[in-house]
């Protein structure tokens, strides 16, 4: 007899390599981008203000935490969007991710930040092109 998590997990292995990349990268760029926003909020993974550049609070005049509050609310929004329209929200990710790489070759530090942003930046770009317009979850 099988049980509901080994039927879960057979159906899982017998995914077309395709689709099983898509549930992944769609499970990555929700979670990440809500827990990150989240933190904007607490600063326990860090002090995000460190990673801003000093032009974006002269852009918009608020200080550097409130600007990472607006950061914070941007990415939970996105995290959501990628969740229940992918093909939307991973452009969006995509997006934000080139503001947050300019922004970190502006601030001249954090290069190996930058560099990562831009491999994130890709994978979001792959989940949009594996997005078709009538969604996976139309496919049974």
């Amino acid at each position: 007899m099988k049980t509901t998590e080994n039927m879960s997990a057979g159906r899982l292995q017998t995914m077309a390599p395709d689709r099983q990349a898509f549930f992944l990268l769609r499970t990555v760029f929700t979670v990440a981008p809500i827990l990150f926003g989240l933190d904007k909020f607490t600063n326990i993974l860090t002090d995000w203000t460190i990673y801003l550049a000093p032009v974006a609070t002269a852009v918009v005049p608020v200080t550097a935490q409130t600007f990472m509050y607006i950061v914070g609310a941007v990415e939970i929004i996105a995290g959501i969007l990628v969740a229940v329209r992918p093909r939307f929200g991973s452009l969006l990710v995509a997006v934000w991710l080139l503001g947050i790489i300019i922004n970190l070759l502006v601030l001249g530090n954090f290069y190996d930040v930058a560099l990562r942003d831009f491999g994130l930046l890709v994978g979001a770009l792959a989940l949009n092109r594996l997005s078709p317009a009538g969604s996976w979850r139309r496919q049974g």
